[in-house]
């Protein structure tokens, strides 16, 4: 976009606003605009949104309206989503319970810290999307689920390979981290499968509120599991407790429940490793397919979505009651 596109545009605003306009682009259709809160309250702010969204949409040239916004602010708590293994569908139970979180009412921004696998674009439906850069930070993609995230999905061509060594790599996961999150009090980060280079970068830098643990019940998943909750442990941060993924498989035909991974070993899990129990998540091809397609499971209505609601539910209790440690934020 030139200097003209961006006077133009912003010509459309209202004085007041224009002021606080600190970045406009405009690239095929897509307005992103960085804008400076400060001095308002929170609750005011989703009206400058929608300010700025009715000056701008339906001009010429713009189909959509993205209104990132920036202010003094306390800094969102850190929630990494672990489970020492891959294959457990982390990355799937990652988007869905930051979708959760939002439709629970919290401001919730996601990281896909899986550097070399990043999936998080193509869960939320953001494929093709980059972000833009506001004073040398990255300002987030918008979803149409209400949940703002990074992935490096979303800085390199699709299906190319991401052979970064590791300083390369925790420095990929500190530009998403120190990004512009808005208002957002909460940051989900689906971390990479194992205890290496990335998760040392969130201990050592960023140290998480809290982790959550996902594994399937099968033994294999829990040996591993327990390394991630070890690590954590080690590393000073919480356990928020542990989630037992692809619990039960209802056949689509007949309704009869199976459990070809097993069933409970995570609940027992937890207890001899004295951790909360979250819940289970079922296998169902319904998470697969809305997965697949962009669409969040949590963000319907099907049967499928009470379990995540459920399991929302008792992180965001965790967050709110969680004890105050020495120099922590206040609670939600």
């Amino acid at each position: 976009m030139n200097s003209l596109d961006a006077d133009r545009l912003k010509s459309l605003l209202p004085a007041a606003l224009a002021e606080r306009v600190r970045s406009l682009r405009l690239s095929a259709g897509r307005v992103t605009l960085v804008v400076d809160a400060t001095g308002l309250e929170v609750q005011e702010r989703p009206a400058l949104e929608a300010q700025l969204r009715a000056a701008l949409t339906g001009a010429d040239g713009v189909a959509q309206v993205h209104v990132a916004i920036m202010a003094d602010k306390v800094q969102p708590v850190i929630l990494a989503v672990g489970s020492g293994k891959g294959g457990v569908g982390k990355s799937t139970l990652s988007a869905n319970l930051a979708v959760a979180l939002a439709r629970l009412g919290r401001k919730v921004g996601l990281v896909d810290a899986d550097i070399s696998g990043p999936s998080q674009a193509r869960l939320l439906g953001t494929e093709g999307q980059r972000p833009v850069a506001h004073e040398n930070r990255l300002v987030p993609v918008a979803s149409r689920w209400g949940v703002p995230m990074l992935s490096m999905a979303q800085l390199t061509e699709p299906g190319a390979a991401i052979a970064w060594r590791g300083s390369m790599v925790a420095g990929a996961v500190t530009q998403f981290l120190e990004a512009h999150w808005d208002n957002a009090e909460i940051i989900v980060v689906d971390l990479p499968p194992g205890t290496g280079d990335v998760q040392l970068t969130m201990l050592q830098k960023f140290k998480p509120t809290g982790a959550v643990i996902v594994s399937t019940p099968q033994d294999l998943a829990l040996m591993d599991a327990a390394r991630a909750v070890s690590l954590f442990e080690k590393g000073g941060v919480p356990v928020v407790g542990v989630i037992e993924n692809m619990a039960g498989y209802a056949c689509p035909h007949c309704g009869e429940v199976s459990d070809p991974f097993g069933v409970g070993g995570a609940e027992a899990a937890a207890a001899a490793m004295g951790l909360d129990f979250l819940g289970r998540i079922p296998l169902d091809i319904a998470i697969r397919r809305e997965s697949d397609a962009g669409n969040p499971i949590a963000a319907g209505d099907g049967p499928q979505v009470q379990a995540f609601l459920a399991l929302a539910t008792r992180v965001n209790d965790w967050l709110v009651q969680r004890p105050l440690q020495p120099g922590s934020q206040a609670a939600l």
